[in-house]
């Protein structure tokens, strides 16, 4: 008999376990030893203790990276929430895919090139028609969702259907090499259903949360704030499980991202909190399952107002401060340099012993 939708998600969340604490352990008696004066490689020396938890071994080998590029369309996009149209997704998407003379032309596409990074994007809920390619991954179950400010974006089958879709790629992206996953996104108004979801998550007023997404003017961001909190309104006080919350409030891309973070941690590699959408989608994996926070791991500060607050939730501190507000998993993919380094460092360096070199 085929595998119930729930039956799934409930066998992904009871898949996410703790990090292995004995392997920090051993990782910290390591770093003691290494040919360093101790502290010398500042942050990367508790990044790399991260990564030998997340890992589960005192020399953290992390392997590739894969970025994960969930992409929708949002309804409330129609409110006037954001300075492009929403037939930008779509052509954003397009300019994903590789054609034969080379990779795609977005920003992501020339960083994974540069870098050496798997690029794995997906069609979410694109309200357009998009082209045959080897490369997009198909999950849409609709074309965009509903506009959030009048009722939810959708229903709790399709944000379950497309949570399973982003752990199903990840599984993928696990089973092709990469230790380390960049969950990322495109969908125009997909910071007005963060905002949302962040307030919803953090209880923190609709203006500490929302700021310009794509660079809105000051009388479209009163809009969109007026929007976000029309969206609380609808439901008041009333209590909502986490998967509940996503569907009032999410994005198909922003569920996809859930379910990449929580496949993730279930295969003990390390998840990448790129920007603000990333963020709101961490918010409520870690909602589903607080194990989760131990296999997160921080990229830059966004340019969003409320990206600092998630991260402040997530006991994340960003690596850097870049002014990145792209989405695409960019600063996921610059982090990843780091947390690959911090990693080498524990993994690769020589012991005072093992160099022969006196110690203080």
């Amino acid at each position: 008999m085929k595998e119930d939708a729930f039956d799934r998600f409930d066998r992904l969340i009871a898949a996410v376990q703790p990090t292995d604490q004995a392997a920090v352990q051993r990782a910290v008696e390591r770093q003691a030893t290494l040919t360093k004066p101790p502290g010398s490689l500042g942050r990367l020396e508790q990044l790399s203790l991260r990564l030998a938890g997340i890992f589960g071994s005192e020399r953290p080998d992390p392997r590739g990276v894969a970025v994960i590029l969930a992409a929708a369309d949002h309804g409330v996009a129609a409110q006037g929430v954001s300075a492009y149209p929403a037939e930008v997704t779509a052509a954003m998407v397009r300019n994903l895919l590789p054609t034969e003379s080379g990779p795609g032309g977005a920003a992501i596409c020339a960083m994974a090139e540069q870098f050496g990074a798997r690029l794995y994007p997906m069609d979410a809920g694109v309200r357009a028609e998009l082209p045959l390619h080897p490369a997009l991954v198909r999950a849409a179950v609709r074309r965009g969702t509903d506009d959030l400010s009048l009722g939810p974006a959708m229903a709790v089958g399709e944000a379950l259907a497309l949570l399973l879709a982003g752990a199903e790629l990840a599984q993928r992206a696990g089973a092709e090499g990469a230790g380390l996953l960049v969950p990322a996104e495109l969908g125009i108004g997909n910071t007005t259903s963060a905002s949302a979801l962040t307030a919803r998550c953090l209880h923190l007023p609709v203006r500490q949360v929302t700021g310009r997404g794509t660079g809105i003017d000051d009388l479209t961001l009163l809009r969109k704030r007026e929007v976000v909190q029309r969206a609380l309104d609808r439901r008041g006080p009333e209590p909502l499980s986490p998967l509940e919350t996503l569907a009032d409030l999410g994005g198909f891309e922003i569920a996809a991202m859930v379910g990449v973070i929580l496949q993730g941690a279930a295969l003990r590699l390390g998840v990448i909190v790129d920007g603000f959408v990333e963020g709101a989608a961490a918010l409520i994996a870690r909602e589903l399952r607080p194990e989760v926070s131990g296999y997160l791991l921080p990229a830059g500060l966004c340019a969003e107002i409320g990206h600092r607050a998630q991260l402040d939730a997530l006991g994340l501190e960003p690596l850097f401060e870049l002014g990145l507000r792209l989405g695409e998993g960019t600063g996921g993919l610059l982090a990843a340099q780091i947390h690959l380094a911090a990693a080498a460092t524990l993994r690769g360096m020589r012991t005072f012993a093992e160099a022969a070199v006196p110690e203080a």
